[in-house]
């Protein structure tokens, strides 16, 4: 296919100043996004098992629920039933409960001894999850803008130019696809190496990236986009708001928890629920948000969907999925929710997403060393630009793996400092990323990317050292090493050890014994 030159050259500096300019922020956004695809695991990997109480089978929940509403005040009004054996059959806040990452909440958990007595205790809420949620959608970007954080809306821009880049890229490509597609040219030099593996992985996951870039920026512009709404509809309500009761209900009268479940199987196909969100009970607009998971359907998050009614009456008042024939709108937003999200296809979806996920991260920072590699010059000593952006690009992308990789790592240490670990979290992780940035603007973006490589690696290796030593070492042996969860997540910490540690020699070298000329060089 033949393009003219000048358009190909006025399109690869389109993709290459919209790739540099969006990058940085949308590496972070991409690696993140890939460890939000085992969010709830890893909040379980780091919550010591203590934290959570036994589950009960399904037919004693209505005796808990009506024990636990004598006994405490909260529970009259609001509390969830949880069917997973992984967390207490009955919770709710005792501090805080907003949506969102909080660093103070408190939750007490519920259950019944085998003599069928009440057990409770208070706990405070694990918020790792949340924690690598917020750098997903945010990229770590402090503060507000209304009521929408200040990174969600960096990040919307920051995907109109992702979307640029990929268009514009595709194009100039396109003369020499089909002759360099799966050509790895190792033996010409380094640039060309990371070209070629730019280019790879690009064209692969262009589907990929382009739901990504579009899903991105509707999530966050989607108030002005509502707002726009506004010339057409005027005055009238986007969305019909439920009816409040005539009467104001008593938890006493609540029907059995298998008639929530028989309720589902009845307006639903394979689906079964996960559990119960109770609010408001003694109210006039009383609420209970159904959540329920069906992996073989395209589902809203990872978490399921979600179906609202009225607790005492069990009338939908809203649905994620569809109920009827005649219901449009409702599998288009699903449809687009799964396919940002990943929540479709079961854990194979999930890893895919992941895999997906890191290589978008690669794909931000081998662009990034390709305009560097392309802006250096020659037999002369580099400019100032081209070191700063070297380390800059070093310091955002490293520094912020070693972040969350520490995070990761001393999530369990801190608990023999302090139950609320949360601000630690915080904490912990912009420390670790201001420093590693810092570190690289001081020492140098060569020799900071080996060092940093290096760390990276031996803090990957010290996670699984860590779940030995906290499931042996009696006196802080608050965690469980055998289950599924624990396995594969220490797996793949050793996996990413070794992946680190061979990308730190491979950088040494390069550094030592590589081109004289490169703003990667160093004196022996």
């Amino acid at each position: 296919m033949k393009i003219r030159s000048d358009i190909l050259r006025t399109y690869q500096s389109l993709h290459t100043w919209t790739g540099i300019i969006a990058g940085l922020v949308l590496f972070i956004g991409f690696y993140a996004g890939s460890l939000t695809m085992f969010k709830t695991e890893l909040t379980q990997w780091a919550t010591p098992d203590n934290y959570k109480l036994a589950q009960i089978p399904t037919d004693k929940f209505d005796a808990l629920v009506l024990k636990a509403s004598e006994d405490f005040g909260k529970a009259q009004q609001n509390f969830t039933l949880n069917f997973s054996a992984e967390k207490s059959p009955m919770t709710w806040y005792e501090n805080g409960g907003e949506r969102g990452l909080q660093l103070n909440d408190t939750l007490r958990h519920v259950t019944l001894s085998e003599n069928d007595e009440l057990i409770s205790q208070v706990s405070p809420v694990n918020e790792l999850g949340e924690l690598i949620d917020m750098l997903h959608r945010t990229a770590g970007i402090a503060g507000k803008v209304g009521h929408e954080d200040l990174g969600v809306l960096v990040l919307g821009v920051a995907s109109v130019l992702y979307f640029i880049a990929l268009v514009s890229g595709v194009i100039f490509l396109l003369p020499t696809l089909t002759k360099s597609f799966f050509a790895l040219r190792k033996t010409k030099n380094a640039s060309r190496f990371w070209l070629d593996s730019h280019n790879l992985v690009g064209v692969i996951s262009l589907p990929f990236h382009l739901i990504i870039a579009w899903t991105v920026v509707v999530f966050a512009f989607h108030d002005m986009f509502y707002g726009g709404l506004s010339i057409i509809y005027g005055d009238k309500p986007l969305f019909e708001r439920g009816k409040e009761a005539a009467i104001e209900y008593n938890i006493k009268a609540l029907p059995s928890v298998t008639a929530y479940q028989n309720k589902i199987e009845e307006i639903s196909d394979g689906y079964h629920v996960t559990s119960l969100s109770f609010s408001n009970l003694h109210s006039k607009s009383p609420s209970v948000a159904v959540y329920i998971v069906n992996q073989s359907e395209l589902m809203r998050s990872n978490m399921g969907d979600v179906i609202y009614m009225n607790p005492y009456t069990l009338e939908v008042q809203y649905s994620s999925i569809q109920l009827s024939d005649d219901d449009i709108y409702t599998p288009a937003v699903i449809s687009f929710f799964a396919l940002h999200f990943g929540s479709y296809g079961g854990d194979w979806g999930r890893w895919l997403y992941f895999i997906l996920g890191l290589l978008g991260a690669f794909l931000f920072y081998s662009g990034n060393l390709l305009w560097l590699e392309k802006r250096r010059q020659k037999r002369t000593e580099q400019t100032k630009s081209v070191h700063l952006m070297a380390s800059l690009t070093i310091g955002i992308c490293l520094g912020s793996l070693l972040a969350v990789a520490t995070t990761l790592l001393l999530s369990r240490w801190f608990y023999l400092i302090s139950p609320m670990v949360n601000p630690y979290y915080m904490g912990c992780y912009y420390t670790v990323f201001f420093g590693a940035l810092c570190y690289s603007f001081y020492r140098g973006a060569a020799l900071s990317a080996i060092h940093l490589l290096y760390t990276l690696a031996l803090i990957c290796l010290l996670i699984p050292v860590t779940t030995l030593l906290t499931t042996l070492w009696s006196s802080i042996a608050l965690w469980e090493f055998s289950n599924m969860t624990s396995i594969l997540i220490n797996i793949t910490a050793s996996i990413f050890a070794l992946l680190f540690y061979i990308a730190a020699r491979k950088a040494a070298i390069r550094a030592y014994h590589g081109e004289r000329e490169s703003i990667w060089a160093l004196t022996a």
